[in-house]
């Protein structure tokens, strides 16, 4: 069997440009956030600032930010998001983000060394919304396993 890696994604609409005071914080603080998770265990791949350009032309909004990254597995994604210096970053969320009414983050498994594109993200976003969680897309709140993935037949 192939080696698989758990992808995710997850989008924010911010409340203001990002050459905002309102965003400021935020900002001075993603090289330090985005140096931790490059450094931490577990850690394979994130979309880098430079790519982020062309999500526009998916989703469209260009209001949201959007984060994709891969993990070796679901609980090293966990010990980063909750169990390091990420979550003093996280807690703040509400001063510089909207909160959203559909799901805004989705994980799925992909192929060792395979890259999430946008259109994967927002397929994955798309799915999660419509049909909840499923080993096809999903959340923290059901942590499917990579068998339960390779079983499954989207609808």
């Amino acid at each position: 069997m192939n080696e698989l890696h758990l992808a995710q994604v997850n989008i924010a609409k911010r409340l203001a440009p990002m050459d905002d005071p309102i965003m400021q914080d935020f900002v001075n603080n993603l090289d330090k956030i985005n140096a931790l998770a490059d450094r931490s265990e577990g850690f394979v791949w994130r979309l880098k600032d430079e790519d982020k350009d062309l999500a526009n032309q998916v989703f469209q909004d260009d209001t949201l930010l959007i984060n994709m990254s891969v993990w070796e597995n679901l609980e090293t994604l966990f010990n980063y998001t909750y169990k390091s210096d990420h979550i003093e970053v996280f807690k703040r969320k509400k001063e510089w983000f909207s909160k959203m009414k559909m799901m805004h983050m989705a994980f799925w498994y992909v192929p060792k060394g395979y890259e999430p594109t946008f259109q994967d993200a927002k397929n994955r976003l798309d799915y999660l919304n419509k049909h909840g969680d499923t080993p096809y897309a999903f959340s923290f709140k059901t942590k499917f396993t990579v068998s339960d993935s390779l079983s499954y037949t989207p609808l």
